[in-house]
């Protein structure tokens, strides 16, 4: 006797219906880490923020000296009492070491965002009666580290503390020949976090006098403050010639990550 086979139904439409559950499922989870990287901020989602970041790590030897450090500054308001000042050069370091141009302890303070290179310049005012230290310390830190540094220098007041202030460039030939430490007045700091940068300027005297009570800028600049930094505008130098600086790198980042036309 001959045995019929039944025929064997087809499985396309449950493989069918499998493969839109897979590519269905797909799709959810690709979503799903799009909007997790959107909500936690995640900083691969911004490719062009860490280019620009890691970028300016080499400005220190790729730009120009007299675009970091201009040959002359102005500080629109930037005096006592709201008055203008104008800086000029006399002196720029050769780049040097954090452990060579820093103090130990401020190295040391530093450590957290790797500090790696040291860029200064010594500027003196209209009158030549003051001078200046401006100084760019680049490090090796992220974004993430910067801003962790920023808000731990103002939380413990690191900038206020006199063994963490930047030392001064003396420059033979100069106004700023006798501009050493026991000259130092007035500093500030300003750690950035839109670029591996840290800004210090440290102020004193021209004539070479020492000065026994340093002040920070910010108490220098104080209503009321007597002290003599304060009285010489010691406090409005440091900062003026900070800002300056630190505008003139913002200014030589914008323009090195410009993307061509």
């Amino acid at each position: 006797m001959t045995t019929r086979l039944r025929p064997v139904r087809a499985r396309r439409p449950l493989r069918a219906i499998g493969a839109i559950g897979c590519v269905v499922l797909g799709l959810g989870l690709i979503g799903g880490a799009a909007t997790g990287s959107w909500l936690t901020g995640d900083s691969s989602a911004d490719p062009a923020t860490d280019t620009a970041y890691a970028d300016a790590r080499t400005l220190w030897h790729s730009a120009p000296v007299d675009t970091l450090f201009p040959r002359t500054l102005t500080g629109d308001g930037a005096g006592p009492g709201g008055a203008d000042r104008v800086w000029t050069r006399i002196a720029v370091a050769p780049d040097s070491t954090c452990a060579s141009s820093l103090d130990p302890l401020l190295v040391t303070t530093l450590r957290q965002v790797g500090c790696a290179r040291v860029l200064r310049a010594t500027y003196t005012d209209a009158t030549a009666s003051n001078v200046t230290t401006v100084g760019l310390v680049f490090t090796d830190g992220d974004p993430e580290s910067a801003a962790a540094l920023k808000s731990r220098f103002a939380k413990e007041k690191l900038s206020e503390r006199r063994d963490l202030m930047p030392r001064a460039f003396p420059a033979k030939g100069t106004v700023a020949a006798g501009f050493g430490d026991p000259q130092r007045a007035s500093w500030t700091v300003d750690v950035l976090t839109e670029a591996p940068v840290i800004v210090y300027a440290v102020s004193g005297f021209a004539d070479g006098r020492t000065v026994g009570d340093p002040q920070p800028a910010a108490a220098a600049k104080a209503n009321g403050a007597t002290s003599a930094p304060a009285q010489a505008g010691l406090g409005h130098e440091a900062t003026g010639l900070a800002d300056g600086i630190g505008g003139a790198l913002r200014r030589t980042l914008s323009t090195a990550t410009e993307a061509p036309e």
